[in-house]
C-alpha cells in the first residue's frame, strides 16, 4: 500500500470538488447534480476528489436493488459515484483506498443508504478495474448508445434531454448527424448494506473481454495484453494493485 496509507480523506466544499474535477477529469467537467464531495489529501494538499449525488436516471435504476424497505425509502437509499478524479502526486493503490475510505463514511454518517451505483465509461476512459479492486459487482455491460459526438461536444443522451442546448434534445441531435461513440458502458454496484439484495444478474468480469470491451486509459486493451499486465504484476510479488482500466490521472467516471 505504500505511501496510499498517509492520504486523508474528508468532506470538501462543492466548489472546491468542482473546480479540481473541471481540471482533472477527462470529461473535463463535474456533475451538477453531485451533493457530497470528499477530498484526498496527501502532504496537506488536495490530490483527488470522489463526488456522490444522486443518479440522473433515478426511475429506471431503484429497482437494481432490493434494500427490504418502501418504495419511498428506498428512493433515497443510495447514492452514484459520479466523479472521481486525482492527479499524478498520489501513489498506486490511492483510489481504491480512498473509494473504500468514502463508503466508510457514508456508511457511518448517512445510514439510510444501503448501495453505491456508478458507470465506467468504455468510450474514452477504462473499463472499471478500480471498481473491481474496490469490491463492486458489475451488473451490466452494454454497447454504448447514450455518449454522443455531436458537432465535435461529447455529450450525454440524458444532458442533451435534460439542458436542451438550444432547444435541441437527444432525438433532435442523431437526425442533426451526432453518432454514439465506439465502445461499451458498464455498470457497478457495491452494497454497503450486506442485507441488501441486487436485483439484476452479476455479471463475472471475465465477460468484459469476452465481449471485447476492455479499456485502460481511453485505449482498447486486449485479452492478451491483460493477461501479460497481470502476470507482470504477480511476478513483483508485492501488494500493489494493478488498476487496467483506471489512469494517472483518474479517469474512472
Amino acid at each position: 500500500m505504500g505511501r496510499a496509507k498517509e492520504i486523508i480523506v474528508k468532506v470538501i466544499p462543492a466548489k472546491i470538488a468542482n473546480d479540481f474535477v473541471a481540471k482533472h477529469h477527462y470529461s473535463k467537467s463535474y456533475q451538477r447534480n453531485s451533493l457530497l464531495h470528499f477530498g484526498a489529501f496527501l502532504d496537506g494538499q488536495l490530490h483527488g476528489v470522489l463526488s456522490y449525488g444522486a443518479s440522473i436516471d433515478k426511475n429506471n435504476c431503484i429497482g437494481l436493488v432490493d434494500t427490504g424497505m418502501s418504495k419511498h425509502q428506498s428512493w433515497h437509499s443510495y447514492l452514484e459515484l459520479n466523479r472521481m478524479a486525482f492527479d499524478e502526486y498520489l501513489p498506486t493503490n490511492s483510489e481504491s483506498r480512498c473509494i473504500a475510505i468514502t463508503l466508510k463514511l457514508i456508511k457511518k454518517n448517512a445510514p439510510h443508504v444501503k448501495w453505491i451505483l456508478s458507470y465506467s465509461d468504455g468510450t474514452q476512459c477504462g473499463d472499471g478495474a478500480i471498481y473491481r479492486a474496490s469490491g463492486f459487482q458489475l451488473t451490466g455491460i452494454k454497447k454504448n448508445t447514450t455518449m454522443l459526438n455531436f458537432n465535435g461536444k461529447i455529450i450525454s443522451n440524458i444532458q442533451l434531454n435534460t439542458v436542451r442546448p438550444n432547444g435541441i434534445n437527444a432525438v433532435m441531435a442523431k437526425k442533426m448527424g451526432a453518432k454514439p461513440l465506439a465502445g461499451f458502458q458498464l455498470r457497478y454496484i457495491y452494497l454497503i448494506d450486506k442485507t441488501c439484495k441486487i436485483n439484476v444478474p452479476i455479471i463475472p468480469f471475465s465477460k468484459i473481454d469476452e465481449l471485447g470491451a476492455g479499456m485502460h486509459k481511453g485505449r482498447k486493451i486486449t485479452i492478451a495484453e491483460r493477461k501479460c499486465a497481470h502476470e507482470v504484476n504477480a511476478d513483483k510479488r508485492n501488494d500493489s494493485i494493478i488498476e487496467i482500466g483506471g489512469a494517472n490521472p483518474t479517469h474512472a467516471l
